[in-house]
């Protein structure tokens, strides 16, 4: 009797740590409060597509031999596609959470492998699918042991080595991330970012993004935008204390940057793109200054 007691003395002890357990492992979910999920993209572009679908609504002429900038990067894939794709003269991306920039080198490098030492029996889509699978199984390493070194064998665009056209930053671009003095960007994309911006810092911080881009784009420039919708937003609201101020929805972005910021013209440049997978089916807009 005096054992059993024993016993339940210590199951008793036992539960509060299991407790404890417990919610360390719910805590271990991941929260990103400005929209920096690991691999945001990746999990997006399975195995049975070959890239990202909005790269196909992309243009050339913007790119190739342009000085480019990709706000909230995340894990560097859309920039790093479109300077091997377009070839750039540069390409930066910028992104608020220091893990997705180490993630975006750590990916940059992956890259080079990949295309240094190119397999006859790998086809795009799998050689696709086994860099989304390598970033998402990625542990994150000190910033000193992600920056990229330059390669004599890392793969050339228009004879510059990728390690040159493409950078990484970590910075928040609304409230203050400055590029280099004097410098001004032919492109600048914003993909899937303008919800995160506008939870966090309100129609103020929204704003403050289309004139910095505007003041950042070369007279001629283009901007690539893809907001998401309004309805989008509420999966996020308690998460974010400026749900209930806004005042300005994603519908009046467009006429914003026409008639308030000055962009000249717009094109919706997915409406004559079909098929693309769900959660990327979003416009994006292309704002000419």
């Amino acid at each position: 009797m005096v054992e059993e007691n024993k016993n339940n003395e210590k199951k008793t002890r036992e539960k509060p740590c299991t407790t404890k357990q417990s919610s360390k492992k719910r805590n271990r979910k991941e929260v990103a409060i400005f929209g920096n999920y690991r691999n945001y993209y990746g999990y997006r572009v399975g195995q049975d597509l070959e890239e990202d679908p909005r790269i196909k609504a992309l243009k050339r002429e913007w790119f190739e031999g342009k000085k480019c900038l990709d706000i909230g990067c995340n894990s560097g894939l859309i920039t790093i596609a479109i300077a091997k794709k377009f070839c750039c003269q540069s390409i930066l991306g910028v992104d608020v959470d220091g893990d997705r920039i180490e993630d975006a080198h750590w990916t940059l490098r992956k890259v080079v492998k990949m295309s240094t030492h190119k397999l006859p029996s790998k086809t795009p889509k799998s050689a696709d699918a086994e860099l989304f699978n390598g970033l998402e199984n990625h542990t994150s390493k000190s910033p000193t042991e992600v920056t990229p070194e330059k390669s004599v064998d890392s793969p050339l665009v228009q004879g510059k080595d990728l390690f040159d056209i493409v950078s990484f930053q970590k910075g928040n671009f609304v409230q203050n991330w400055r590029p280099p003095e004097d410098t001004y960007y032919h492109t600048i994309l914003c993909l899937s970012v303008t919800k995160w911006i506008h939870l966090n810092w309100g129609d103020e911080g929204l704003i403050t993004l289309f004139w910095k881009v505007w003041r950042l784009l070369q007279p001629g420039g283009v901007f690539i935008l893809e907001p998401q919708p309004w309805s989008s937003y509420h999966n996020n609201r308690t998460s974010a204390a400026n749900y209930k101020t806004i005042q300005i929805p994603p519908e009046d972005f467009q006429d914003i940057l026409l008639d308030k910021i000055g962009f000249r013209r717009v094109e919706n440049i997915t409406s004559s793109l079909s098929g693309s997978k769900s959660g990327f089916n979003r416009p994006i807009l292309a704002f000419w200054k």
